[in-house]
């Protein structure tokens, strides 16, 4: 069985909260929570007996107590989220023992399970503010959208904001190889393609590859791999949950789990170099994203044929102008070097980016550093 028995809790170092405090001695329904605690990524804190009054029942965001400890609860300090768990469905007094513990929620199991796994996730992850998040996709094959996804998640993980960046496209070749990561340890998304319901964000952030101070989840070098929607679902949401940025590399068609993703956005970004034909075909692409995504702005990359540029490229696409990507030289010979798109914090791309986020930030009130709001917009 997994959980700390102990009579203190347990610090977060990363700064999210602990997981919830267990009183019971039945074994059996203790198997049973720490079940339910795994699923929503949160690591318990397990009394056998009363907890000590300036221990972790105090502290604890929540405290679930067995129907057999509640006798042994009763003195303990009231206080909210507790909850009283059991199987028996027709108890004639679990009222009475819940309110003697003062506790908010009689809970049955296994009626109560998924209700529980999603209280037990918002305890351990506290309450905070959403992650921005944004999507970059291209007009057209080439146009540099990995590129500037990249770009953007480097970006904001130097100043200092959690930052997870999401490669949605099986057929990109795998983003952490921009990233000079392509033999990090740690998770892709071959591992969590048969994810259904909730996934906790710690747990998940905690599983990913840590690359230039961000989280990648990117794809396997093996067989192609198809995401269901709802494993898209769940990984995105709890992406979302843990705050700050959330940055998401999307392919240019629109099947049902890129129309996950692009359901969870804030924020689309659609490169389109500066050519007659791509510029045909972003159309095509920007009225498929269109009908999931409201907010899907165009960031025009040169070279420009002749008479076209930036403004016009916004124009012909009907969205609205964010910036216009600029030509870097060198770009290949950094990433030679070991340093990623957008790494060294200098150069036009890496300007580009900055400027970018900072526009989110005067938005929305807030800056990468601090986590950028959910539903602001640049």
């Amino acid at each position: 069985m997994a959980g700390s028995i102990a009579g203190e809790g347990t610090a977060v170092a990363d700064g999210r909260r602990g997981g919830p405090l267990i009183v019971t001695e039945d074994v059996d329904l203790l198997d049973d929570l720490l079940r339910l605690c795994a699923a929503a990524g949160a690591e318990p804190e397990v009394h056998h007996g009363p907890p000590g009054r300036r221990g972790g029942w105090e502290r604890a965001p929540m405290v679930l107590v067995g129907d057999d400890a509640a006798a042994r609860c009763r003195g303990a300090g009231r206080r909210k989220g507790v909850m009283l768990v059991g199987r028996d469905q027709d108890d004639p007094e679990v009222w009475r023992r819940a309110v003697e513990i003062g506790a908010e929620y009689v809970l049955r199991l296994p009626d109560s399970e998924a209700w529980l796994v999603d209280q037990i996730a918002n305890a351990a992850e506290g309450v905070g503010r959403p992650a921005f998040s944004v999507g970059v996709m291209g007009g057209r094959g080439g146009s540099g959208a990995s590129t500037l996804a990249c770009a953007l998640a480097v970006s904001a993980a130097r100043s200092g904001g959690r930052t997870m960046l999401i490669d949605a496209d099986p057929l990109g070749g795998g983003i952490d190889v921009l990233l000079g990561g392509e033999r990090a340890e740690g998770m892709r998304w071959p591992d969590f393609a048969q994810s259904k319901g909730r996934l906790g964000g710690g747990a998940l952030e905690d599983s990913l590859p840590a690359l230039h101070g961000l989280r990648v989840l990117s794809w396997g070098r093996d067989d192609e791999v198809v995401i269901p929607p709802q494993a898209m679902r769940a990984v995105l949401a709890a992406a979302r949950r843990l705050g700050g940025v959330v940055v998401v590399d999307l392919p240019r068609r629109v099947d049902e789990s890129v129309a996950e993703a692009l359901a969870q956005l804030d924020l689309g970004l659609l490169v389109v170099p500066g050519e007659l034909r791509a510029v045909a075909a972003a159309r095509r692409v920007a009225a498929t994203v269109g009908m999931v995504l409201d907010d899907l702005r165009v960031v025009p990359r040169g070279p420009y044929a002749s008479g076209l540029d930036g403004r016009w490229v916004a124009r012909a696409t009907g969205l609205q102008l964010v910036g216009e990507l600029p030509l870097e030289s060198g770009l290949l010979a950094s990433q030679d070097d070991g340093t990623p798109p957008g790494g060294s914090g200098r150069g036009p791309l890496a300007r580009f980016c900055s400027a970018f986020w900072e526009q989110v930030a005067a938005a929305g009130g807030a800056n990468p550093v601090t986590g950028l709001p959910g539903g602001g917009t640049a």
